[in-house]
């Protein structure tokens, strides 16, 4: 690893250094401190976007997030696309990395050298998770949040081994409970083009897992899945002939216990129409200790999600490289009903209102994670400034709680699942992994109106990200009169890669300038690849400030 580090080169590495503030330095010290430098550090850098340009053209990249919401997700915040509504602190954008210039630092590295780094798997070596190792040996006092000599939180356990059904496996062959499952990138930052790949793994508890005998069954496991796609996505999922009278659940829901090729969803329990769940997971439901509801994971699911830097394939293709700049995990804690989302939604609208200056608490620490208020967990790890990776310190976890907390596009306090490949059509029915196969051929997501989603995004922006600072995208998808060409988005129905996927050359250089951030450990002050500094953000608004956007749309 440190060799490299050497490889870069000194000159990259001196000048990188000589800007770390005593305050990255003194997380990195004490990641378990509960503190935020940042007492905005639960607003997003992506928030403060200027909502215009210098012509006064309109952008509106808010309505990804801040939308008419899904039950029981109540928080309706399409208003938020209309004002800079935030909390007094959080009038100052302090995310400070948008604005560094690091050009210099990517001029330092060479191709060979980034290439090198990025291809050096930090996750596990010959088969061995070595922060697995860390976690469970001799733990790191400063990673020692509570100080009791162990680590209390999430041992990362899987191991990117995935049979045909995108199961991931362990050394010996058998299924950790982990499942990829591919889906179309969330719109902006998300996109790979903007700087990371990523990918997302659910897990389900144990009796989801299990027959009704308490046995590890596969079959059972992957139906449970099913179900859940459908109580998420609130749609029928097809699946692989099965004779429900094994099972003694009504899968496609016609009445009769005959030979199902879909999960039927059919939930209205107020007219008497209920969904069940199959093996032990269904004799717990029936004992109520498994509820099951529309939107709504199981209590007890997990996720994990790597978010990864860019590699290029003999072919020529950018890919996932096998370096990871972040493992993501988070778990459902406690299960809320359709009756205490609502009632937390109005509670959280009369604080904003009687108390407008007050910003949510991050309740939580760096083992257990931060909790946001709607049952569910959120912890991780970030590469240290050696590029192995280490637990994030309570303020770098501070924005998960940000993201996945009161967000009108969230479902379940989640992005991925409702995006997740149609089983019906395509590889290995959506669950795979891309390292199986990537994003290349998947054709463009549609929105409920029929429209393509990305065109739609792109025509709402006026670009592929947030900042509209994506000049590859601008010059492949927009004319010079700032007009999308149709030929463009003719070839995105077909393959989304044609937007969503970078050049080799922008790769490389979206790696350098996120390899200075982890040099500098700074990722208190934002954690974009930012190839120049950023034009189109706000440093500072006004509380209620108005955005130029005049009608706000919806996400879905």
């Amino acid at each position: 690893m440190k060799k490299i580090f050497f490889i870069l080169g000194m000159s990259a590495l001196v000048w990188q250094l000589s800007g770390c503030g005593q305050s990255d330095a003194s997380q990195a010290e004490n990641l378990g401190r509960l503190y935020l430098s940042n007492p905005a550090a639960t607003i997003p850098p992506q928030c403060y976007t200027k909502t215009e340009d210098a012509k006064g053209v309109e952008s509106n990249p808010c309505y990804v997030c801040h939308t008419a919401s899904k039950e029981p997700n109540f928080t309706n915040d399409l208003d938020l696309q209309l004002a800079y509504d935030f909390a007094g602190p959080a009038t100052v954008n302090r995310w400070e990395n948008l604005f560094v210039d690091r050009s210099e630092a990517r001029e330092a590295i060479s191709d060979e050298a980034i290439l090198a780094y990025v291809r050096t798997d930090n996750y596990q070596s010959g088969g061995a998770v070595q922060l697995a190792e860390t976690l469970t040996g001799k733990l790191p006092a400063h990673w020692d949040g509570d100080g009791n000599g162990h680590w209390d939180g999430y041992v990362p356990d899987v191991s990117y081994r995935f049979d045909e059904h995108g199961f991931d496996l362990d050394a010996e062959g058998e299924p950790t409970g982990w499942r990829a499952l591919a889906y179309t990138p969330f719109p902006g930052t998300f996109f790979p083009t903007n700087g990371s790949a990523d990918d997302v793994l659910i897990r389900l508890d144990s009796p989801y897992q299990q027959n009704e005998k308490g046995e590890p069954d596969m079959r059972v496991y992957r139906l449970n899945l099913a179900i859940v796609e459908s109580l998420i996505k609130r749609e029928s999922v097809a699946i692989e002939a099965v004779a429900e009278a094994e099972y003694g659940v009504d899968l496609n829901r016609n009445g009769v216990l005959d030979r199902a090729t879909e999960v039927v969803f059919d939930w209205a329990p107020l007219e008497g129409r209920e969904m069940e769940y199959v093996g032990l997971a269904r004799v717990a439901q029936q004992q109520g200790a498994a509820p099951l509801s529309a939107g709504a994971y199981p209590l007890g699911t997990e996720f994990v999600h790597s978010v990864r830097y860019l590699d290029i394939a003999d072919d020529g293709e950018v890919v996932m490289a096998p370096r990871m700049k972040e493992l993501r995990y988070s778990r459902k804690t406690r299960w809320l009903t359709y009756f205490q989302h609502r009632e937390l939604a109005d509670d959280e609208l009369k604080d904003a209102h009687d108390f407008p200056d007050r910003m949510e608490p991050v309740i939580g620490d760096i083992e257990r994670g931060v909790g946001n208020r709607r049952g569910w967990r959120f912890s991780g790890f970030i590469e240290d400034d050696q590029g192995e990776l280490r637990p994030q310190s309570y303020e770098e976890l501070a924005t998960c709680a940000g993201c996945h907390g009161a967000v009108g596009a969230l479902t379940d306090s989640t992005y991925t699942m409702e995006r997740k490949l149609d089983a019906s059509q395509g590889f290995q029915r959506g669950w795979y992994h891309w390292n199986q196969k990537s994003l290349g051929g998947i054709p463009e997501p549609q929105r409920e109106d029929g429209r393509g989603e990305y065109a739609f995004y792109l025509e709402q922006v006026g670009g592929a990200d947030e900042y509209r600072s994506n000049q590859e995208v601008r010059e492949r998808f927009f004319d010079e009169e700032g007009g999308l060409r149709p030929a463009m988005l003719t070839q995105l129905e077909g393959d989304i890669s044609a937007l969503v996927v970078p050049s080799a050359r922008r790769a490389l250089e979206l790696n350098k300038a996120y390899l200075s951030v982890v040099e500098e450990q700074s990722y208190i002050r934002g954690r974009d690849a930012v190839l120049a500094p950023m034009v189109n953000v706000h440093k500072e608004v006004e509380a209620g400030q108005r955005t130029a956007i005049t009608e706000p749309v919806t996400y879905r």
